[in-house]
This record gives C-alpha cells, sequence and structure tokens, in this order.
C-alpha cells in the first residue's frame, strides 16, 4: 500500500472543508493529485485541481488512476469507494470512521474481486517522506518525518505521530509510514503492513505500534519470526483495566484474547523487542545496530 511522487491520485469529496485542505498538505508532500471528485460539483477547480462528478468521469478526462483518498460521510463510503474500485484505482484510503461495519464488509468484497487494495476504513493514512502522503498525517512537518530507513506501522494515527516525532528526534527517518486504522474489520491488517515493509528494500527495521483488542498484533507475530529484517514495537493500553473498553472500535479483549501482555509476548518470542514507552524505540533500534539515518 506504499505511494510514490508518481502515482496518480484522486480526493474524493475535495470539495468539502478537510478534503480541499489536506488535498494542499499532500500536494506540499509531494503527492501528485490530479482531480477531485465530488458528486454534484463537478466543472469546479479547487487549489487548481480540476474537480469531476465521479471517479469514473475523471479517470476518462485524466488517464487511468493509482490512488484513491475519501474525505466523505460514513453513510456515503460504501457507494464513493465503488465508484473508485470500478473505475478501475488500484489502492483506495479510506479515511472515514462510523462507517457501517455491513457496508464495510461489502465493499471489502467488492475490492478484493477487482483487485484492489484498501486501507482502512478509519486510518490516519500512510506517508512516504520525501515522496508522497495520502491522508491526514502531517507528512509536510520535517520534525515529524524525514526520508530513513525505518517502517512504521501503527493502527494508531496519533501514536503513529508521536512515534514518528520521537524517531525523528533520535536521528532516525522514516522508509515510509502505514496507518492501518482502530477499526474492528479492515481493508489492510497489522500482518499486510508488515509484509510490505520486509519486502521493501528501503526499509531496514520495522517499528509496530499496537494496542490492546483483537488478534493482528499476534497474527503478525508469526510472520515476524521469519523475517531478518529488525522489529521493535509497542503496545499500548497494556495498563487499561480488565473489561475497560478504549478508545478504537477495535480495542475489545475478549475471553481473555488480545489484552497487552498477550500481544507481548507473542512478539517478544518471534523476536521483536517490545519497549514500555514510545521514547524507548530509538534506542532499541540502536540495540539491533541500526543506525540512525
Amino acid at each position: 500500500m506504499l505511494v510514490s511522487s508518481t502515482d496518480k491520485v484522486i480526493v474524493q469529496g475535495i470539495t468539502g472543508r478537510q478534503g480541499s485542505f489536506w488535498a494542499g498538505r499532500m500536494a506540499e508532500c509531494g503527492t501528485t493529485i490530479v482531480a477531485g471528485a465530488s458528486p454534484g460539483k463537478g466543472g469546479r477547480e479547487v487549489g487548481g485541481v480540476p474537480v469531476y462528478d465521479s471517479v469514473a468521469e475523471a479517470a476518462a478526462g485524466r488517464g487511468p488512476i493509482d490512488v484513491s483518498v475519501l474525505f466523505v460521510p460514513p453513510l456515503a463510503a460504501r457507494k464513493a469507494a465503488t465508484d473508485a474500485i470500478d473505475a478501475g484505482v488500484g489502492r483506495i484510503v479510506l479515511l472515514t470512521e462510523h462507517v457501517p461495519y455491513q457496508d464495510v464488509m461489502q465493499l471489502l468484497a467488492h475490492a478484493r474481486d477487482r483487485g484492489t487494495t484498501v486501507l482502512g476504513p478509519n486510518t490516519a493514512g500512510l506517508v512516504v517522506p520525501g515522496a508522497a502522503s495520502v491522508g491526514i498525517m502531517p507528512g509536510f512537518a520535517d520534525t515529524i518525518f524525514r526520508p530513513g530507513s525505518v517502517g512504521v506501522v501503527s493502527r494508531s494515527g496519533s501514536l503513529g505521530t508521536l512515534v514518528s516525532l520521537d524517531l525523528v528526534r533520535g536521528g532516525y527517518g522514516q522508509s515510509a509510514f502505514i496507518g492501518i486504522g482502530g477499526d474492528p474489520i479492515l481493508g489492510t491488517t497489522t500482518l499486510d503492513a508488515v509484509r510490505e515493509l520486509d519486502a521493501d528494500e528501503r526499509t531496514e527495521a520495522v517499528v509496530l505500534v499496537g494496542e490492546i483488542g483483537g488478534a493482528m498484533e499476534e497474527d503478525a507475530a508469526t510472520y515476524v519470526a521469519t523475517m531478518d529484517k529488525p522489529v521493535v514495537a509497542f503496545i499500548a493500553g497494556r495498563s487499561a483495566p480488565p473489561g475497560r473498553r478504549m478508545g478504537h472500535a477495535g480495542a475489545i479483549v475478549d475471553a481473555g484474547k488480545g489484552d497487552g501482555q498477550s500481544k507481548v509476548d507473542a512478539l517478544e518470542a518471534a523476536g521483536a523487542i517490545v519497549v514500555d514507552l514510545p521514547g524507548e524505540i530509538g534506542d532499541a533500534l540502536r540495540a539491533q545496530g541500526v543506525r540512525p539515518r
């Protein structure tokens, strides 16, 4: 689910306040935004970007589109995503939170049938420092993101930002940041993202930012055990009282599964270093021979 500066990006919902604001910020990061799509608002321009009524019309006018990022309301997400999938867009970044689960399952099934990769829903997006940013992460801030060799996977955009900030303060840069999202049903899982970073030749080490709930970190641990690249992990919510629901919709612990300790145990057994605080990640990377750069 990585992006480059040559990928052609469309912003669905670009005429809204958030869509127009973040389209400008993404462009600052080097992202090639070729069009926007907002039903009933075709023919306009937003920041010099032409707006079409649909992704299909945009593709007809601007040529094949590689990536779509969605700034749309929850009940409009399935229709908007379907528009992008049917127009041949290969990667979709679905930022929207509170999308009905049935809609999520339907759009993910449709995407799978058409060979489209979905990041989200409820994702903050992804950043490839020095190349492109798609979503609502501050890829334009060089105090948080700068080109480097550490790949970051995070369920939380806020925690991912903090970890990225700490990495830069420690002298490290990122090869990529992938925010998978905090919902129980996701198009791209922690395992998917870790696999992609493991295959990425620019990535020397992987930082996994997890949280209580679900089994995605445990699933990823099985793959981590096969990796040659160093993995450092931080699991948020380990001090949460038993039975307390925390933050993301996916932060649900059930019948002793998905708690912080089970994730720590699985990752440590796989050879990852698990730190207690985000500020300790830099020291853990150095301990595994990953030099700041």
